[in-house]
């Protein structure tokens, strides 16, 4: 058997499980395949998702349904100006019948965590979250306790009310691999949603279709698909030019760079291929960069939008060709 052949098999597994979990989570959520998609992308990569929308359009369902999918355990934080760090970490506390003292573990001991409304806490209980994120670990009174694997953080943010709101830094914002958005179901989508939803709650019957120790083995194999020198050199290119653009202040980081190049692997993974080709780099370059940059004064007043920066940075980058 050739190193392609293999190659192409452990792709299959890749591809397969993400249909499963399409398949599954598409008996609760309608028509977002393609958000699917990159919630899988996400889950390969082991990397944390930022929802960036509306309220009311499922956010929270798609997150239950991704954990039951799974079979991972799942808790939500519903974040609040007056909510502590011990809150989300767990505290320790005396127990007097016992004599001794004892962790209590909170949310964020789970492996699948739903950050609600993640901007309306305080800076304080937000930096929280980026040891965990990060390190996947957290630290109560001088001791280290490591958190499940896999860990994925779901934060959801509301962008249009921000009253009351404490917006997110850009340090932890870099920590997010992917922010996407839901955007509202068309009217045939929306029929399917009353119809589907008059009777019955289709999350509850929802069982796991792959295992949290499968999906640890599927991040192992996307770190072997192949990725040519010169897609590295085209991902290098267009993550340096947002930092030379003249509508950006703050280009993205070399944490950047990473991002782009794991997701976009794993995007070639889900789709049966066992190496990157430039237009899977053009297809994950808007949801892994845009939240990492910051734009010049100029542009906000001109209401542009860091998507259409990408676009232009994606049409000014030459694109690798086969010899």
């Amino acid at each position: 058997m050739t190193t392609n052949e293999e190659n192409s098999q452990l792709v299959r597994q890749v591809q397969d499980a993400s249909r499963l979990i399409r398949q599954n989570t598409g008996r609760v959520i309608i028509g977002k395949e393609k958000v699917v998609d990159l919630l899988m992308v996400a889950l390969l990569c082991e990397g944390h998702i930022l929802f960036e929308d509306v309220p009311g359009i499922g956010k929270t369902t798609l997150a239950k349904s991704l954990a039951r999918s799974l079979g991972c355990s799942f808790q939500r934080i519903q974040f609040t100006p007056d909510l502590l760090p011990s809150d989300i970490t767990g505290i320790t506390f005396y127990n007097q019948k016992n004599g001794a003292f004892e962790f209590r573990p909170g949310p964020l001991l789970a492996q699948i965590v739903l950050a609600d409304e993640i901007n309306r806490a305080t800076p304080r209980t937000q930096s929280a979250l980026l040891e965990a994120m990060e390190e996947r670990q957290i630290s109560i009174e001088r001791e280290t306790i490591a958190l499940p694997r896999p860990f994925i953080v779901i934060a959801t943010q509301n962008p249009i009310e921000l009253e009351g709101t404490f917006p997110l830094p850009e340090a932890q914002l870099d920590r997010f691999l992917l922010r996407l958005r839901l955007d509202y179901p068309s009217h045939a989508e929306e029929r399917l949603i009353l119809q589907r939803f008059k009777e019955e709650q289709p999350l509850d019957d929802l069982q796991p279709v792959l295992a949290a120790q499968q999906l640890q083995e599927l991040q192992k194999i996307i770190r072997k698909v192949r990725v040519d020198a010169s897609i590295e050199n085209y991902i290098v290119e267009v993550v340096r030019a947002t930092r030379n653009h003249s509508g950006i202040e703050l280009g993205a980081s070399p944490r950047g760079t990473l991002a782009l190049y794991r997701a976009s692997q794993a995007y070639a993974a889900i789709h049966g291929r066992y190496y990157v080709l430039p237009d899977d780099v053009k297809h994950m370059a808007g949801p892994v960069l845009a939240h990492r940059l910051i734009a010049t004064n100029q542009s906000r007043l001109h209401g542009r939008l860091m998507e259409q920066f990408i676009d232009e940075v994606l049409q000014a980058v030459t694109v690798p060709v086969e010899s």
